[in-house]
C-alpha cells in the first residue's frame, strides 16, 4: 500500500499560524495603510505589524484568552482589525466580527448566541456597544481602539495601544488543529435569526490559496489591494487573508465609504486589486462619468463586485469610458465567501458583446467548489442556460451545517448547501443569478426575473438605481412593481422606461406600476432591502 512507503510526506495542518509567519519572513517591506476616522492615514510595514500581532498574541494570552474562546471585534477596516484578524485564531481562539450595521437588538442576541468574551471595539462605534453591552453576559473586558480626536476609553474599559505596549514581540504559536474553528460570521438574517457560519483554519487556508490562483482573484505580491467590502461581513471576502499570505501592499478605507474617498485611496496609493458590492460602484461610476479626466486608475488591474447582482450597464461603463476591468462574483457568508467568479474562458473570447454578456454572469465555480441547481422538489435540473432553479453548492470552504446546528433544512441529505438564490446554468457552466426565492415574483404561476428587469432599468441613461418587486394583484397573485431613483439633474418618465423595455421582454413581465424614490432601502451589507419595498408599496395593484 501506498501508505506504507517510506518517504511518504509528513502531515502538515493548514493554519492562519502560517501567514503571520511567512508574513513577517519574506515580505517585510509590504505596507498596510489605513484611513482614520479622523481622515489621517496610518501607514505600518508588515515587519512592524508582525511585531504587534505577537504583541497581541501576549496581551490575548494575560487576559485568559483560550483556544476557542470568541473574541467580538466591533470595527471598520483597518490595520488593527487586520491584527485582530491574525492574533485570534493564531493563539487557538475564535474571531467573531460583529455587524456594526445591524440593529443593537439583533447584535446582542448575535453575541449572545456566539457566548463573546472580550470586544475589541472603535472609539467612535462606543455609542453602539454602550446600546448592547449590558445585554451580553458573558463579556469579560471591552478594549477600546482609538486614534487622535476619537472619544476617550471610559474608565472601565482598556485601550488597544496601552494593552500591547508592555507585551513582548516574541510569542511562539502554539501548533494548532486544522479543523479548530477560526472565525465565525453571521448571516445578515434578513429571514428569521442570524444564523452562525464558522470558519476552521483549513477552510480558511484553502479558501485563501484559491483566491491567489491565477484564474481566480490572482492576488500576488506585487498587488496594492484595497478591499471596500467590510472586514464584518464574511471576512472582507477573504481579502486580508491573501493579500498577507501573498505579501500584497493592504489599503483599508476605515470608515470613509463614500466615492470621493475611495477614488483618493485608489488613485493615490495605486490601488490595482479593489472589491465592494454593486451599490458602492454605482456612486464610484456616477462621479467617474461625472468628473471625466479627474481621476487616474491607470493601475487598477480589476474591481471585484459581488453581494448583487451587477448591471451589465455599469461593468461596460467601468469598461468603455474608465477602462476598468470588472471582475463579478458570487458567494455568500456560507461559501467563506467565494463560490463563483465570472472569467472568460479563452475558447470564448474575442465577441466583445459576447465577453459582456459572460461577464455579467456570476461565472463559474471556483476551484473545489461544486455547482448544481434543482427545482422546488429537489430534481435536479439542466444546464442549458434557460431552465430556472435554487442553486446548490458545496466544497472544503462551504458551511456543512450553522453553528448550533440551525437550519437544517438548508442543507441537503447528500451534503450540498442550498443557497436561496435562483438561477440557470448555461453549457459552459456559466452561473447567472435571476432572484433570491425570497424575491422572485410569481405572477399567474409564471417566473419573471426581478434581476433581469433591474439590470435592464439601469442601463436607461437616466436611471441610478432599480429594484424590482413583488405587488399583490387580486387577479394574478403577484405583479412587478419597478422603484426608481433618477440620477442628480436627470428624469425620465414612466413610459419612458416602458419604453426602454419593450422589446427586451414578454408582455407580461413589465411592471405594471414605477415608484420613483430618493433611495432604496439596503440591508446591513448593501444589498436592496425588497423586502421593505414591498412593505411599503405592495398593496397599490389591488383592485387594479
Amino acid at each position: 500500500m501506498l501508505a506504507t512507503l517510506p518517504g511518504r510526506m509528513m502531515d502538515y495542518p493548514l493554519t492562519l499560524t502560517h501567514l503571520v509567519e511567512r508574513a513577517a519572513r519574506f515580505f517585510p517591506k509590504s505596507e498596510v495603510v489605513s484611513r482614520q476616522a479622523n481622515r489621517a492615514l496610518n501607514r505600518v510595514s508588515y515587519a512592524e505589524l508582525m511585531k504587534r500581532v505577537r504583541k497581541l498574541a501576549n496581551a490575548l494570552v494575560a487576559m485568559g484568552v483560550k483556544p476557542g474562546d470568541r473574541v467580538a471585534t466591533l470595527a471598520w477596516n483597518h490595520h488593527r482589525h487586520l491584527e485582530l484578524y491574525l492574533a485570534v485564531p493564531a493563539i487557538g481562539a475564535v474571531i467573531h466580527t460583529l455587524n456594526l450595521r445591524l440593529h443593537p437588538t439583533e447584535i446582542a442576541y448575535i453575541a449572545r448566541h456566539a457566548e463573546d468574551k472580550w470586544v475589541f471595539a472603535d472609539a467612535t462605534l462606543l455609542p453602539l456597544l454602550d446600546k448592547f453591552r449590558h445585554e451580553v453576559p458573558w463579556i469579560r473586558k471591552v478594549v477600546v481602539m482609538r486614534d487622535e480626536g476619537d472619544p476617550a476609553v471610559p474608565p472601565e474599559d482598556a485601550e488597544y495601544e496601552a494593552l500591547l505596549e508592555p507585551c513582548s514581540d516574541a510569542f511562539e504559536f502554539p501548533r494548532l488543529d486544522e479543523n479548530a474553528a477560526s472565525m465565525i460570521c453571521y448571516t445578515s438574517g434578513t429571514t428569521g435569526n442570524p444564523k452562525g457560519v464558522v470558519y476552521s483554519h483549513r477552510s480558511m487556508v484553502m479558501h485563501t490559496i484559491v483566491a491567489c490562483m491565477a484564474d481566480s482573484l490572482a492576488v500576488g505580491e506585487r498587488d496594492v489591494v484595497l478591499p471596500v467590502v467590510p472586514m464584518f461581513h464574511a471576512a472582507a471576502w477573504g481579502l486580508p487573508y491573501a493579500a498577507v499570505m501573498a505579501g500584497s501592499n493592504l489599503v483599508f478605507p476605515g470608515p470613509h465609504l463614500d466615492a470621493k474617498s475611495i477614488l483618493e485611496l485608489m488613485q493615490d496609493e495605486k490601488v490595482t486589486i479593489a472589491a465592494g458590492v454593486p451599490t458602492i460602484w454605482l456612486g464610484i461610476l456616477a462621479m467617474l462619468d461625472a468628473e471625466q479626466g479627474k481621476w487616474n486608475l491607470g493601475h487598477v488591474r480589476t474591481t471585484v463586485i459581488g453581494g448583487a447582482a451587477a448591471p451589465p450597464s455599469m461593468i461596460q461603463g467601468f469598461a468603455e469610458r474608465h477602462g476598468v476591468v470588472i471582475t463579478h462574483a458570487w458567494g455568500m457568508t456560507e461559501t467563506n465567501p467565494l463560490g463563483t467568479l465570472a472569467r472568460v474562458k479563452s475558447s470564448l473570447a474575442g465577441d466583445p458583446a459576447q465577453e459582456l454578456r459572460i461577464r455579467s454572469t456570476q461565472g463559474y465555480a471556483v476551484p473545489f467548489v461544486e455547482q448544481r441547481h434543482a427545482d422546488e422538489a429537489g430534481k435536479i435540473l439542466p444546464w442549458d442556460g434557460e431552465t430556472m432553479g435554487e442553486l446548490e453548492v458545496r466544497g472544503p470552504f462551504v458551511a456543512k451545517a450553522y453553528f448550533s446546528d440551525e437550519g437544517s433544512d438548508r442543507f441537503t441529505a447528500d451534503g450540498w448547501f442550498k443557497t436561496g438564490d435562483v438561477v440557470t446554468i448555461d453549457a459552459e457552466g456559466y452561473v447567472r443569478i435571476t432572484d433570491r426565492s425570497k424575491d422572485v415574483i410569481k405572477s399567474g404561476g409564471e417566473w419573471i426575473s426581478s434581476v433581469q428587469l433591474e439590470n435592464a432599468l439601469m442601463s436607461h441613461p437616466a436611471v441610478l438605481e432599480s429594484a424590482v418587486f413583488a405587488g399583490r394583484h387580486e387577479k394574478w397573485d403577484e405583479r412587478p412593481i419597478a422603484a426608481i431613483v433618477l440620477k442628480p439633474g436627470q428624469s425620465a418618465s414612466e413610459e419612458e422606461l416602458r419604453t426602454h423595455l419593450e422589446g427586451h421582454f414578454a408582455k407580461f413581465w413589465m411592471p405594471d406600476a414605477f415608484v420613483f424614490v430618493q433611495q432604496i432601502p439596503r440591508t446591513s451589507t448593501g444589498k436592496f432591502l425588497k423586502s421593505k419595498l414591498r412593505a411599503s408599496f405592495g398593496e397599490m395593484l389591488i383592485g387594479k
